[in-house]
């Protein structure tokens, strides 16, 4: 029972909507399979799509480039369910599909840096690298956590938290405000990780015959 209880507190926003949303996202993922469409191929789309977001964004054309962005979270959902559906779900697939997300995400925040630096506003690309380097401390800290054998999922502004923080932003043309939360937030929860990863590294020295 208390593993069962673990494992649950240990869920992500993102782990318990994949759960929930499992009955559409399984059989649109069956269908794109279907079409002969691969994951890899809804990956590599991801990135150019979010890209080619990046550039509205780079241009002042928040609501386009948001909505680019909002519509990319589709593909980033559907490409790791059409893996394990074609039992092509690896390790190393796992791998591309978290360096691809970072790379999405910094094409993102390049774009909305190119923004305000043209314009000169120095304090709002300023705001926009403490969300960048929040949103990839999130994923190192972890990345780095598990070759250790402490993974670590907590914190207030996972990725998923930062997609539905910043894309509704963007749409609203209200980019500061997603831009600021999630370098405030996003930084928040790389220490948050970081004192995780250090309570299980204490845990660990104390048990007995570690």
């Amino acid at each position: 029972m208390d593993t069962v209880n673990e494992k649950k507190a240990s869920m992500t926003l993102t782990d318990s909507l994949r759960v929930r949303f499992k009955g559409i996202t399984d059989p649109t993922g069956r269908f794109l399979n279907s079409l002969g469409i691969t994951p890899n191929a809804m990956t590599i789309t991801g990135l150019i799509g979010n890209a080619v977001g990046a550039y509205f964004l780079a241009q002042g054309q928040m609501t386009i480039g948001g909505l680019i962005v909002f519509v990319m979270g589709a593909f980033d959902a559907l490409d790791g369910t059409m893996a394990r559906l074609r039992g092509e779900s690896t390790r190393f697939g796992a791998f591309i599909d978290s360096v691809t997300d970072r790379y999405s995400e910094l094409v993102i925040f390049g774009g909305l840096l190119y923004f305000y630096a043209q314009k000169g506003d120095w304090l709002s690309a300023a705001g926009v690298y403490l969300a960048a380097a929040g949103s990839v401390l999130v994923s190192y800290i972890r990345a780095r956590g598990q070759a250790l054998d402490m993974d670590t999922k907590v914190g207030i502004l996972t990725r998923f938290e930062r997609y539905i923080v910043l894309a509704p932003s963007l749409i609203f043309n209200i980019p500061l405000v997603g831009i600021w939360i999630t370098a405030v937030l996003g930084n928040i929860t790389a220490l948050q990780r970081i004192w995780d990863v250090r309570r299980q590294a204490h845990q660990n020295t104390t048990q007995p015959g570690k």
